[in-house]
């Protein structure tokens, strides 16, 4: 069987790309996603386009009990991934911390870290069993800084952060990579999320720059996982040329 790779949050932005990408390489796929039609048909297009295997799932990583049924019955021979990218990821609202939404703080939370965990806990025991693995865990430049209003998303990042270490230290004996992939402004749908829904104020985000697109960071993480197995590349900080930190940004 060809190498495996599994993606959550595979149905759009970052992760979506991915698909593209590691298909093209010849990967056979695990796409995870919460949006069902969506997810069937980026595995269509991938299946059509380049004849490989693809397991879809569909799941919320924040749902630990139903997650970890979905990923447990998979087949014997699926289990045996190469590459885990902990994509899924968001975002909610950008309120200072005396006015925060405590619906968007648990969603930020429960997404960014503990569905990583959840997810990780898993497929990091199967790589355990063969001895090899890649953990690809995308944080942000959040991750690395804070800024105004960003409080608890920040805080998520930097928990990430966090878990790539403390990840890298405890999967070390068992030959398993661990890489934290630290975008800057990458135009996705991560502002219209934020923003729920609202595509003007999204927008402005982007306003008199060129941000990053998916693929920049798909690319990345392809260069990345493809380095000789004696190599690993722990962290890498991905910014768009015109922006030097979170919050200092050339906009012409």
């Amino acid at each position: 069987m060809s190498k495996i790779a599994l993606i959550t949050g595979a149905t759009s932005g970052i992760g979506a790309a991915c698909a593209h990408l590691f298909a093209a390489q010849g990967y056979n796929l695990i796409l995870l996603a919460r949006r069902e039609q969506l997810l069937i048909e980026l595995a269509k297009h991938l299946e059509d386009k380049y004849s490989l295997e693809i397991k879809r799932i569909v799941a919320d990583v924040r749902d630990q009990e139903d997650l970890s049924y979905r990923l447990e019955t998979l087949p014997a021979q699926w289990k045996k991934v190469d590459v885990l990218i902990n994509n899924a990821g968001l975002s909610q609202g950008l309120d200072p911390i005396d006015k925060g939404n405590i619906a968007d703080w648990d969603t930020m939370i429960d997404t960014n870290v503990k569905g990583l965990l959840y997810t990780t806990r898993i497929v990091s025991n199967w790589m355990v069993a063969q001895k090899s693995g890649h953990i690809i865990n995308i944080g942000s430049i959040a991750g690395q800084e804070v800024y105004p209003n960003g409080n608890v998303y920040c805080a998520t990042k930097h928990a990430v952060d966090a878990l790539n270490k403390g990840m890298r230290i405890d999967l070390l004996p068992h030959g398993i990579k661990v890489t934290a992939i630290n975008p800057g402004m990458v135009e996705t749908e991560f502002s219209k999320v934020r923003f729920k829904g609202d595509e003007g104020r999204a927008k402005k985000v982007y306003d008199g720059l060129e941000p990053l697109v998916a693929n920049d960071i798909a690319e990345a993480i392809w260069f990345v996982v493809s380095r000789p197995p004696h190599v690993n590349i722990n962290d890498m900080l991905i910014m768009p040329t015109a922006q030097a930190t979170g919050t200092i940004i050339d906009r012409k």
